[in-house]
């Protein structure tokens, strides 16, 4: 299987990119929202990729992570999800979007995908719902700062945080998002971390 492809980005497509790699254009779809963040064309790129084999044609979808990869790949796992269904999922939501409204149970946000009805949109809830958890949405912004006991202690406090928003009445998609906002530090516990998040919701 083909990793990931780097090469000179040669041409950029509504939904597709071309990648020059040694005289050889590599076609790859890819979602809207990774699109937008490529350079301009002439600049080097690198583009993780995964190959879809089908019975008349070999396709390649790409996205600039690993992480972006491994949320795609969970998504064609839901049953009735493709590779342009994924692509279109993570068209319209980042990666860290769809956690939100997967652990949300935020099915409108997920509709929201061209070609995504409700049914399918509350499948991927339930089947992805144990795939993804708060410490994923949470570990990109914070493995960086601290170890990995430091990380986890994070997450507890986060989790916290956001049950408190809700039991406020907020919503869950928007406690979450607000809470991620923050930059954590080792002192903070869940009392000032709540209040630096409502700051985040005014």
């Amino acid at each position: 299987m083909i990793q990931y492809i780097r090469g000179e980005l040669a041409l950029v497509e509504e939904d597709r990119v071309i990648v020059d790699v040694g005289g050889v254009g590599y076609g790859i779809f890819m979602p809207v929202q990774s699109i937008s963040q490529l350079p301009g064309v002439g600049n080097e790129v690198r583009i993780y990729t995964y190959l879809n084999v089908k019975e008349d044609a070999m396709q390649l979808f790409g996205f600039l992570t690993r992480d972006d990869l491994k949320v795609f790949k969970l998504l064609i796992g839901v049953n009735g999800i493709g590779p342009k269904g994924g692509q279109a999922v993570l068209s319209v939501l980042s990666p860290d979007d769809l956690r939100f409204a997967v652990l949300a149970n935020d099915v409108k946000a997920i509709c929201a995908a061209p070609g995504i009805g409700k049914k399918t949109a509350e499948k991927v809830i339930l089947e992805l719902k144990d795939k993804l958890s708060l410490d994923d949405v949470f570990e990109h912004s914070s493995e960086d700062q601290f170890d990995a006991c430091a990380v986890a202690e994070n997450s507890d406090v986060q989790s916290e945080a956001i049950q408190a928003l809700v039991a406020l009445g907020y919503n869950s998609t928007d406690a979450l998002k607000a809470v991620k906002k923050v930059e954590m530090t080792e002192a903070m516990d869940v009392e000032a971390l709540l209040k630096q998040a409502l700051k985040q919701m005014l």
